[in-house]
């Protein structure tokens, strides 16, 4: 079969981290840049035929705060730790009430544009960034979570298909939660130790971290691309593999930063030989500092997948997409 390129992103803005990013001056203009980099992001992978998911928080899918109370689920996460729960945030933070006086909580005008650019697809996050991993929470506020976000996708018209979990807590029990609520493929961990979420959100080791780090770099862990037969069915529901993250530019990193870009176009080249796939991923905010130097990269990148295209007949499929690739192939 052909390779495939794919590119799944974490679009969160301020919920990927609010209990532990305040939002200062400093932090609205890193979002604010992310915003205003929507649009040329959108223009990149239009250019280069590139297919995205857009995993999108369903917080997010909203223009005020009367929608968000509207389509919010009555049960909700019961956290161990307060801090972890965006309602906890929102009763005791609070947020502004519409898009255009809260920018960094709110993003219909975005996710507008981003539903109505071809092989663009709205995918989901949850709705209000669940930990599937933390003490407290239970499948049956997931499930209140999962239906949430399919009811706020209405309004652009979508039923999502594709589920990324935050903060990469995948959790297997989670699964069959996600085939009832419409979920048919999600994006599983690579399988490396290091990217192991089973700590849950706030209890990370800084060794594990480091190794993930060190592992954009150099060679440390496994092969990240894979055959078809590598892309699981559990509970109904398709596990695709990450393959790599893209890490943001870092001024102190000096050459690091092109060896990043040289290893995962390297990696890139294997797949499209092997004719297999390869699933690169990040977050947008992650763009918000170092916007020039990390929208070089991504175009030397998406330049490469080009070339891949017309050298090898790679091809760029979203999650969704490649779901539709899977099902007919379907053996349980």
């Amino acid at each position: 079969m052909k390779s495939v390129f794919t590119i799944s992103l974490d679009f969160e803005l301020h919920w990927g981290g609010f209990e532990k990013w305040p939002l200062d001056e400093a932090k609205k203009q890193y979002f604010l840049n992310t915003r205003k980099l929507i649009p040329q992001l959108l223009g990149l992978f239009e250019q280069h035929e590139v297919h995205v998911s857009w995993a999108t928080v369903g917080l997010l899918m909203h223009h005020n705060k009367t929608e968000i109370e509207e389509n919010s689920p009555e049960l909700k996460p019961n956290y161990a730790q307060e801090a972890l729960s965006a309602y906890h945030f929102m009763q005791n933070t609070g947020i502004g009430e519409n898009e255009k006086e809260d920018p960094f909580h709110y993003a219909d005008s975005l996710i507008g544009e981003i539903v109505k650019r071809k092989g663009q697809e709205l995918s989901s996050h949850s709705f209000a960034h669940y930990y599937c991993n933390e003490a407290g929470q239970s499948t049956e506020q997931f499930d209140a979570d999962s239906k949430a976000i399919q009811k706020a996708a209405q309004k652009y018209g979508k039923s999502l298909k594709s589920l990324v979990f935050p903060r990469n807590q995948f959790n297997a029990a989670y699964l069959k939660v996600c085939k009832d609520n419409g979920i048919g493929i999600i994006r599983s961990n690579p399988v490396d130790w290091w990217w192991n979420t089973a700590d849950g959100a706030l209890n990370e080791s800084k060794w594990k971290r480091l190794n993930r780090g060190l592992d954009a770099y150099f060679n440390i862990g496994g092969k990240t691309s894979y055959g078809i037969d590598a892309i699981k069915k559990q509970e109904g529901v398709y596990l695709l593999p990450a393959s790599r993250l893209l890490r943001p530019y870092n001024p102190k990193e000096s050459f690091l930063n092109q060896k990043k870009i040289n290893r995962i176009k390297k990696e890139m080249t294997l797949a499209a030989q092997n004719g297999e796939f390869y699933h690169l991923w990040w977050h947008p905010h992650n763009f918000g500092n170092h916007s020039e130097e990390n929208m070089a990269g991504l175009k030397e990148i998406l330049s490469h997948y080009s070339f891949l295209q017309k050298e090898y007949g790679m091809e760029s499929l979203n999650m969704g997409e490649i779901l539709e690739l899977l099902q007919p192939k379907a053996v349980d």
